[in-house]
Parts: C-alpha cells; sequence; structure tokens
C-alpha cells in the first residue's frame, strides 16, 4: 500500500485527485493537508471523509513544525503538491501571499522530505504541479509553436513568478542531492469543484443570475483547456512511471478563445451576448498559451481522453446541479462553518 500526502488537496485540481485515487486503486492511504483558505473546501472531499484510507489535516505547508509531525506519524511514498495560491489578479494586488506559499512553502516541504527520506531516495517521488504559466506567452500568428519542456522560463505575473521559483527549487533539489523530484506543467483546468473566481464558473454564476460578464481586453485571449479528470490521471502516470528529474508538460490540445467559451456558456444556458462586458485588459496579461504534450505521450503513453465540447457541457450542469455549492462558496458561509468545525 502505498501512502500519499497530498497537500492542497481541498482545493480544485487537489480534490478531484483524491477523488480520482480513490476510483483508480483501494491500495492507498492518503493523508491531505490543506490550509482551507477561501479555495480549499472540505465539502468538495464529504463523500469520502470517513473513508479508512483517508485522513484530512487542516494546517499550512509553511510550517514546518507540522510537517515534519507528519512525515514522523505516516511513513510517505510520495508527495504531491498542489498547495498554492493560484489566482493572477490576487498575485497582481498582494504578491506576498503568493512567495510565501508557492515558494517558501515548497521549500518547506522539500526540506523536510529529504530530511526523512534520505535512507533511500529510490523508493520515494516528490511531484511539483506546476503550470503552463511559468513559459509566458506564445505568438498569436503561429500555431505551430507550442510550450515544450525545454522552452525557457518567463513569467510575467506575480503568480507565475512564484510558480516558476518553486519549479527552480524543486529542480536544483534533484540537481544537487538526487533527490527525487518530477514537475508537471499543466494547461488551463475545468471541471466540477472549481472556485469561481475562475473563467468558466464564474461566467456560469454571473450567467445564470443575469450579472455582467467581466473579459479582459478584446477576449481573444487563447488557452489550452485540460478536463481535470485528465490532468489527474496524467499525474498519477508521472509518479509512477515518470523518470526522476524529469518535467512533463500537460495539455488536452483545445486551443480556445476566451470570448468563444463565454459565448458557448451563453448559448447553453440560453442567455442574451449583451451580459459580456468588456473591461481593462489585466496587467501583464499573457496572449496565448499552447502546450506541447508530447514528451509525455511518447515516453509515457498518456493523452488526454476527453473532447472540450463533451466536457464543457458536462462541467456547465454539475454546476446547474450544485448551485448550493456554488452560493455558499460565493457567499462565504462555507468559511463561516470551517471556523466553526476547523
Amino acid at each position: 500500500m502505498k501512502t500519499i500526502l497530498v497537500t492542497g488537496g481541498a482545493g480544485f485540481i487537489g480534490a478531484n485527485f483524491i477523488h480520482y485515487l480513490f476510483t483508480k486503486t483501494e491500495d492507498i492511504f492518503i493523508v491531505n493537508l490543506d490550509k482551507l483558505t477561501y479555495a480549499g473546501n472540505p465539502e468538495n472531499l464529504k463523500d469520502i471523509e470517513d473513508n479508512d484510507n483517508y485522513k484530512f489535516i487542516k494546517g499550512d505547508i509553511c510550517n514546518q513544525e507540522l510537517i515534519e509531525y507528519l512525515f514522523s506519524e505516516y511513513d510517505f511514498d510520495y508527495l504531491v503538491n498542489f498547495a498554492a495560491e493560484s489566482h493572477v489578479d490576487r498575485s497582481i494586488h498582494n504578491p506576498n501571499i503568493f512567495i510565501e506559499t508557492n515558494v517558501m512553502g515548497t521549500a518547506t516541504l522539500l526540506n523536510v522530505a529529504k530530511r526523512f527520506w534520505i535512507k533511500d531516495f529510490s523508493i520515494n517521488r516528490f511531484l511539483q504541479v506546476s503550470t503552463d504559466e511559468v513559459y509566458g506567452t506564445l505568438p498569436e500568428d503561429n500555431k505551430e509553436i507550442k510550450f515544450t519542456e525545454n522552452t525557457p522560463l518567463q513569467p510575467h505575473s506575480p503568480y507565475s513568478a512564484s510558480k516558476t521559483s518553486a519549479d527552480c527549487i524543486v529542480k536544483s533539489y534533484y540537481d544537487t542531492f538526487g533527490f527525487p523530484t518530477l514537475i508537471t506543467r499543466c494547461s488551463n483546468n475545468y471541471g466540477p469543484y472549481q472556485f469561481p473566481e475562475k473563467l468558466i464558473p464564474l461566467i456560469i454564476h454571473n450567467a445564470l443570475n443575469d450579472k455582467p460578464l467581466p473579459i479582459y481586453g478584446d477576449g481573444k485571449q487563447v488557452r489550452d483547456w485540460l478536463f481535470v479528470e485528465d490532468h489527474c490521471d496524467a499525474i498519477w502516470t508521472v509518479l509512477n512511471k515518470g523518470k526522476i528529474g524529469e518535467v512533463y508538460n500537460i495539455g488536452g490540445n483545445n486551443e480556445i478563445k476566451n470570448i468563444e467559451i463565454v459565448k458557448q456558456i451563453l448559448d447553453y444556458l440560453k442567455k442574451t451576448h449583451s451580459l459580456i462586458t468588456y473591461v481593462k485588459d489585466r496587467l501583464g496579461h499573457d496572449r496565448r498559451y499552447a502546450i506541447d504534450a508530447s514528451k509525455i505521450k511518447n515516453e509515457l503513453a498518456w493523452t488526454p481522453q476527453y473532447k472540450f465540447e463533451d466536457k464543457i457541457t458536462e462541467t456547465i450542469e454539475w454546476y446547474l446541479s450544485n448551485n448550493n455549492w456554488v452560493e455558499n462558496v460565493v457567499s462565504g458561509e462555507y468559511l463561516k462553518w470551517i471556523k466553526q468545525n476547523y
């Protein structure tokens, strides 16, 4: 049985990853460490909270004493680090918290794991979940150019700079100490449990309430969209089959302009396009992201299984069916609940 420390497991991708693991195998024990900030919600995992192979711990990855306690209490085989501040707008307004969590928190995890795993690195794995935003932006007029694992890192926001810094620290532990690191860099995720500050759930929520839909600039920024379950499958593949010290790009092969997604959601919900409200573009806004995922395909035989046109409909329906979850998150009611119960 593998014992896995999942950090940030109450967030969007982390919660989906834990759900995925329990459908994939029973031969695991998961410790979920999450600070439960605004984007981390234990309700995301309510259906498995009584599972004997699952343990939730409320805590901060910057808390070295807590991390040391967990490593002494549990004999972790793997660590998957999802814990991060992740919204670009918030990083523009307050970069410090991004540096603290994304950089210092990652360093704390590395230092403790290195000390506890020092006897035999070969049996352990430390997987850093990163983002394609570390690469910067791509030209709009040449669709053949995509991000590869060898693309120079050129972050343009405090968020992407903090993730780039964390990636470099993770890589340095492999280069310096032979520490068993893996890094994955994914494109834009979508699916259930995503906090409604990100594009797709925000548009769904605002449209349902006939609120204006704020679209940065001309809305023609291009993103590659990856269904979250595909992302989880890729992470599990890299964790088990990836070559130590390597970086793997994970993409969905779905390059779409933001404005096209907005219009698609409005059409599905039978809402007027007049809700679209163009606003001043975000500072340092990258125009195009596109992932070349040929490495993970050729070396680990992984490819995305889901088409955007199928899963965007399923995603919209999930938010329609879980409107209470959305309203509690948006209103902050679940944060009050966390304070009372954790």
